[in-house]
C-alpha cells in the first residue's frame, strides 16, 4: 500500500513539474543553451525575413527534446536548406563553437516557420 502511493506522489509530482515547463521558462544556463533564446534568434531572422515584405512567417516552437550546450560565439541563423527534407519549412539556428564539453563542439537547431494567414 506504501509502496502504492509513493508510486502514485511521484506521478503527481512528475505531471506537476511537466505542467509547469514552457519555451517561455527554458533559458541557458552553464550547462545548457536555452530554447527561448534559440526561439528568439529565430523570430528575430523572421522579423528581418518579414520586412522584405514577400511572404509573412510567423515561428513556432522549436522541439522541446532538444538539448544543447551554451554557445561561446554569437548564435547565427539561416533558412534550413530544402535538401535536408524537412517536412516544412524552418529556420536553422546555427553555433559554431559550443563552450567546451565533452558531447559535442557546435550545433544546430531546426525551428519551424508556418506563412501567416492572411
Amino acid at each position: 500500500m506504501l509502496r502504492s502511493i509513493l508510486v502514485t506522489a511521484g506521478l503527481l509530482a512528475c505531471a506537476l513539474c511537466l505542467t509547469s515547463w514552457s519555451i517561455e521558462t527554458d533559458r541557458s544556463t552553464e550547462y545548457k543553451h536555452g530554447l527561448l533564446e534559440i526561439r528568439e534568434e529565430a523570430r528575430h531572422f523572421i522579423e528581418r525575413e518579414n520586412a522584405k515584405g514577400q511572404q509573412q512567417w510567423k515561428v513556432l516552437e522549436p522541439n522541446a527534446k532538444v538539448l544543447v550546450p551554451p554557445c561561446a560565439v554569437p548564435l547565427r541563423t539561416q533558412w534550413t536548406p530544402k535538401s535536408l527534407d524537412r517536412s516544412k519549412p524552418s529556420v536553422t539556428v546555427i553555433c559554431a563553437a559550443a563552450v567546451p564539453n565533452a558531447v559535442m563542439s557546435d550545433w544546430d537547431v531546426a525551428v519551424p516557420v508556418q506563412q501567416k494567414s492572411n
